[in-house]
């Protein structure tokens, strides 16, 4: 098992594309820390699941993002824990919806504190101990809207390309010290919030089910959903020794999205 004895934390991880990547790299061994928020039972069945299920250890820590002070400790913690974070997945991250001369102030920098600034805290609070044990692997979620925009979402494109230009500076900073950095850029992934997105959708156009998903999918040639297994399996992927020689790549994972 690679990660065997090394730690991971990734952000925004009580369900969905987060939970994913963390359940693919306990599986390889790594002993790891979730974050985000819910109901305190079911992060609570998530955790002890990740233990019970792979054998590792898992802990949680509720983190705010939204602020500095609480993405250093979430590092803090897991370190203390741990002993170190040799594997930083900064995959939290919300949405938010308004022509551009309508979108609320307070959703554009909630949007950019979370999607953005709180993966430069993170990284900037992990990377020192990565570079004195000479392995990391820095992971950013990011999305199809770090490579192409979509109209009324200013916040969420703006924050997934900051991203982009982030995950390339870090590759570059720590080149030599044997980390990589890297950002997985999904299309519409099928997880429960999307799931539930979709009666919604279909009751309030009129429409079928069916065809409130293909509404969704226009944009993806394959016309299928990303799964959040495929998402976690490339998130693995790239902390192997295989893809060591991967950094600073802004990796489309998006049914074809931007090839078009």
């Amino acid at each position: 098992m690679s990660l065997k004895s090394r730690t991971a934390v990734v952000t925004g991880s009580t369900s969905g594309i987060g939970l994913a990547i963390a359940r693919a790299l306990a599986s390889d061994g790594a002993n790891v820390v979730i974050n985000g928020f819910g109901d305190a039972d079911a992060i609570e069945k998530e955790r002890a699941g990740i233990e019970k299920d792979f054998g590792v250890k898992a802990a949680y820590v509720a983190a705010d993002l939204t602020k500095a002070e609480d993405c250093e400790k979430l590092i803090a913690a897991a370190t203390e824990t741990f002993g170190s974070v040799d594997v930083l997945v900064n995959n939290a991250g919300v949405q938010y919806v308004a022509p551009i001369e309508e979108f609320p102030v307070d959703k554009w920098n909630m949007i950019i504190a979370l999607n953005l600034s709180a993966a430069f805290h993170a990284t900037r609070a992990a990377v020192p101990g990565m570079k004195a044990r000479k392995w990391g692997r820095i992971i950013n979620t990011a999305s199809a809207h770090a490579l192409v925009a979509s109209p009324f979402k200013a916040a969420y494109v703006a924050a997934k390309h900051g991203i982009a230009g982030l995950t390339k500076v870090v590759a570059l900073e720590t080149a030599t010290f044997g980390i990589t950095a890297n950002a997985i850029c999904p299309g519409y992934v099928w997880t429960p919030l999307v799931e539930k997105q979709i009666p919604d959708q279909a009751k309030a156009r009129g429409i079928s089910e069916q065809e409130a998903k293909n509404i969704l999918l226009a944009a993806q040639p394959t016309k299928e959903f990303v799964t959040v297994e495929q998402v976690a399996a490339f998130a693995l992927f790239l902390t192997s020794d295989a893809a060591a020689a991967i950094t600073g790549s802004i990796l489309p994972i998006d049914g074809g999205w931007t090839a078009e």
